[in-house]
């Protein structure tokens, strides 16, 4: 299984655009004729959107993949929130009833306007009458007017309907991303006050706030059942609510199942299997806390099993900004030699035989290699950041960042004996990010051999977690359909 919403052919474009359902809610119900009015306007948004982008793609691969398959992919989001506003439980057998007919409806009509807009231009060029006549997603979500139209016109488009993350354009208007369930009844935000100290304030998802504001509630204990969060959600109702659009999609949905910490690994083998026996073509699971800060900790407080507890459980310590951290001679070394584009260049990194933190890096050229300057101040940057407190990673992802150097590529191309990269800071940082995890791992079989001996039989093992941080403004983020949104800001991430 694959957690992605648009599998592509070679060179295809990635071309989305989503609905918001929870403006489709009325007194009455769900509002289907705007809908469907709504469906139809955006395919053709959409095929226009094509139409202008066809000519600009860079590649001609791209362009033809795109002339060729007219990719699309139209989606929702926004489903917890009409849901909610409904007074309907999502996972509940009245929901997926609903997202059937909504789904139903959706994709009827992104079939009907594909067709429409076939007998005003044609047929995408790739276009099988019979392929599509005969796939059983064609024969459960068109009806028969929409048959004939296909019939007598053809297709405009070979793909029509995806569900992506969505995390920036839900954030952005403040209700649920996809189809995922909402994450929380409430965040807790950080503001830093003129007092001299931070203040922390529980902030109320926006169709939770407006309900209580609504109703006169003082806390979210007194919501309603039908307030499903991905917390309380059972994993298997969340499934099936998968499946059922799934149905009516002929891409993909990309979606996170959110998991308590102490979900076990056989309730992540019985989630797979029920997604895979569902019909699902991807999702992605998520358990709370999962990256962790440390690795063993014991409810014994005596000084003994603190000394030997994993280097890995020890905080962290914070460098104020301005500060740089001496190296010392007692550091562990290691070296990398690289094939560049100009010819050999060594690395040599030096790390904290404690912590396994990066301190020093040096670099210099062979008999053959680039501009030895270029490489002195390269390694002394490196240096001075890791120094700084800058994490590895970080440092890694700037050199990385750097582009395609020509000579790396013809030699790449012609001898393909260069090191992995694209150019000499890209390999210089895969030959880091190398370096370090090795050093890791020595770490680790050290620590272990300590914690491995004989010991009482009264510890409790506890896992230390973390919540991961917004790179823009240190709020916690959250892990929606395959990627991780910030709800202070809207950053957004997608793997």
């Amino acid at each position: 299984m694959i957690n992605q919403e648009e599998p592509l052919p070679a060179g295809g474009s990635c071309l989305l655009g989503s609905i918001n359902l929870s403006e489709f809610a009325t007194p009455n119900g769900f509002n289907f004729d705007d809908f469907r009015k709504t469906v139809h306007i955006a395919v053709i948004g959409l095929n226009d959107v094509l139409d202008e982008g066809l000519p600009l793609h860079p590649l001609q691969e791209q362009r033809d993949s795109v002339r060729d398959w007219r990719q699309i992919g139209l989606g929702i989001f926004g489903l917890a929130d009409l849901l909610i506003k409904l007074g309907i439980k999502y996972g509940s057998p009245e929901a997926i009833d609903l997202c059937d007919m909504i789904g139903h409806a959706m994709a009827d009509e992104a079939i009907k306007t594909s067709a429409l807009l076939a007998k005003e231009y044609g047929p995408y060029p790739k276009y099988n009458p019979e392929a599509v006549e005969q796939s059983a997603y064609y024969s459960k979500n068109a009806l028969g007017e929409t048959k004939q139209l296909v019939k007598e016109y053809g297709l405009r488009n070979s793909q029509l309907l995806t569900i992506a993350p969505t995390g920036t354009l839900s954030t952005m208007l403040g209700v649920s991303g996809g189809i995922e369930p909402i994450f929380a009844n409430y965040y807790t935000r950080k503001t830093e006050s003129l007092k001299g100290h931070d203040e922390y304030y529980k902030v109320y998802t926006p169709i939770v706030k407006e309900y209580m504001e609504e109703h006169g509630l003082k806390d979210d204990s007194e919501l309603p059942d039908y307030f499903v969060t991905a917390q309380t959600l059972d994993y298997k109702n969340r499934i099936y609510m998968q499946s059922i659009w799934q149905t009516h999609i002929d891409a993909s949905i990309s979606s996170t199942v959110n998991v308590p910490n102490d979900f076990t690994v056989e309730q992540v083998e019985g989630l797979y299997m029920t997604a895979w026996e569902a019909g699902l073509k991807g999702v992605t699971i998520f358990r709370d806390g999962c990256k962790r800060a440390g690795i063993l900790t014991t409810s014994n407080s005596k000084k003994e099993d603190n000394d030997k507890q994993d280097v890995k459980d020890q905080p962290k310590k914070t460098l104020e900004r301005g500060m740089i951290i001496k190296a010392d001679d007692n550091c562990v070394g290691k070296k990398r030699t690289l094939q560049t584009g100009c010819g050999t260049l060594h690395c040599e990194a030096f790390f904290d035989p404690d912590t396994g933190e990066l301190l020093e890096t040096y670099l210099s050229k062979g008999s053959s290699g680039g501009c030895h300057l270029y490489m002195i101040g390269l390694s002394r940057m490196i240096s001075l950041a890791a120094r700084g407190g800058i994490d590895i990673y970080s440092i890694v992802d700037q050199l990385k960042s750097s582009g395609t150097c020509p000579s790396y590529a013809v030699r790449t191309a012609t001898k393909h004996d260069t090191s992995k990269g694209s150019c000499c800071p890209v390999a210089i940082g895969n030959a880091l990010i190398d370096m370090y995890k090795e050093m890791l791992d020595e770490i680790s079989d050290d620590s272990e051999e300590v914690i491995e001996k004989p010991k009482p039989a009264k510890k409790k093992i506890v896992a230390k977690t973390e919540t991961a941080k917004c790179p823009q403004c240190g709020g916690n983020l959250v892990f929606e359909g395959g990627c991780n949104t910030c709800k202070d800001c809207g950053w957004s991430k997608c793997d």
